[in-house]
């Protein structure tokens, strides 16, 4: 077995970062996989990004997630992107090859995953309504589309913010419709209703019309207590909802791969954070 370099530094980045359980699911992959790594979490302001990114590189750290609300930073930051961080123009894992910082983006690989092995639901043919249209919406567009849903549809507070995800992924939506959902479409049932806004985060209250998660499928991109929406549809007629705990898992995964060249098992360690969240 390869040998790795005692104390290869990892760290997840976000603003705040303290409720992060990213730390403890690396640390179970890099034991299950032998790699002698360490993850950290820090607090980094959006104006000391930039800076901080660099200095972690330049210090010998070799690769960063990034969460909230620096994925569009981390985007304009790389030098070099694959597809998923280039079309969604949002990264969440950042590292350095051949001299260049190279971004991607594991959320939508992470949630479909989630969402089709583990929860055994098929995409294809079926009607979807993403709630929300920012950074965590685009990074799981490319992977979703690539299910083959019958309808996409984008609701957002801001028109503008649909549109612009609509026009950006219409390219890559051959065979759906993909569409704004409109203030009355939201009354429309739907197979699958996904929270990618930051609701739950934020602590307000769950708004949306009921009518388009009768008997659906809808999953949030919160987890544990953010997860006010997964909460509220479980409360109001959807016929399963779940956290976004198994996506969290599986993208951490995809990103380890990419920085140890090794796919750790996702099961043991989403059994463990689902047993303490439950505890908690």
């Amino acid at each position: 077995m390869r040998a790795a370099i005692q104390g290869d530094r990892y760290q997840v980045i976000g603003h705040p970062i303290r409720h992060s359980l990213s730390p403890k699911i690396h640390q179970t992959f890099a034991e299950q996989t032998q790699e002698a790594v360490t993850y950290t979490r820090a607090d980094v302001d959006p104006k000391a990004f930039a800076a901080y990114v660099r200095r972690f590189f330049s210090l010998g750290g070799k690769g960063l997630n990034i969460t909230v609300p620096h994925k569009v930073a981390a985007f304009q930051l790389a030098d070099e992107l694959d597809q998923a961080g280039r079309v969604a123009e949002a990264v969440n894992t950042l590292y350095y090859r051949h001299g260049k910082l190279v971004g991607t983006n594991t959320d939508g690989v992470g949630f479909v995953r989630d969402l089709t092995q583990r929860h055994r639901f098929s995409v294809a043919g079926n009607r979807v309504l993403m709630l929300g249209a920012g950074g965590a919406a685009r990074g799981l567009m490319l992977p979703l589309l690539a299910c083959q849903p019958s309808v996409l549809a984008i609701s957002n507070r801001t028109t503008a913010a649909a549109q612009d995800l609509v026009k950006r992924f219409q390219p890559h939506a051959e065979g759906c419709h993909l569409q704004i959902a409109e203030a009355g479409a939201l009354q429309q049932p739907f197979d699958l209703v996904i929270n990618a806004t930051a609701i739950g985060l934020a602590g307000a209250t769950v708004e949306w019309p009921v009518g388009a998660i009768q008997q659906a499928f809808c999953y949030d991109l919160s987890y544990a207590g953010g997860a006010a929406f997964a909460r509220w549809a479980a409360r109001s007629g959807a016929s399963q909802s779940e956290d976004g705990l198994g996506m969290l898992v599986e993208q951490a995964a995809e990103s380890f791969q990419i920085w140890r060249n090794k796919m750790p098992l996702t099961e043991p360690a989403y059994q463990e954070l689902r047993a303490e969240l439950v505890a908690t």
